[in-house]
């Protein structure tokens, strides 16, 4: 599962880097930008998350399911923004803000694994 996040965390990356490029130069005021470094961001910090989980800083159900959450409200965020800019509608109803409440969730999941490792 480690290999498959990191290798998703690159392609978020690639993608975050492409969008701020489409955000800055094809379609400014799109919001695109914002969806790129969202991405970038939640790249790095899944990235992070899983050099925890192999250092053993963190435990594993909890990081995991943060890291994952972060893949999946980036992608979800990203995705909407992306399609109404391009496609010209929703990805679906409340795509992007279900993405941004997955990613709250996440940061929460990193608190919830965080103490747990104080205490174990």
């Amino acid at each position: 599962m480690d290999s498959i996040l990191i290798a998703v965390a690159g392609l978020m990356g690639a993608a975050g880097i492409a969008l701020t490029a489409a955000g800055a130069h094809g379609k400014p005021g799109a919001g695109l930008d914002s969806a790129g470094w969202l991405l970038l961001i939640h790249a790095c910090a899944t990235l992070a998350g899983i050099v925890a989980l192999r250092q053993g800083v963190m435990p594993r159900p909890f990081t995991t399911v943060a890291v994952a959450g972060f893949v999946v409200g980036a992608i979800l965020f990203a995705a909407d923004v992306s399609a109404r800019a391009y496609l010209g509608h929703r990805l679906f109803p409340f795509a992007a803000p279900a993405g941004g409440m997955i990613l709250i969730l996440g940061w929460l999941g990193v608190t919830v694994a965080a103490i747990a490792a104080l205490r174990g």
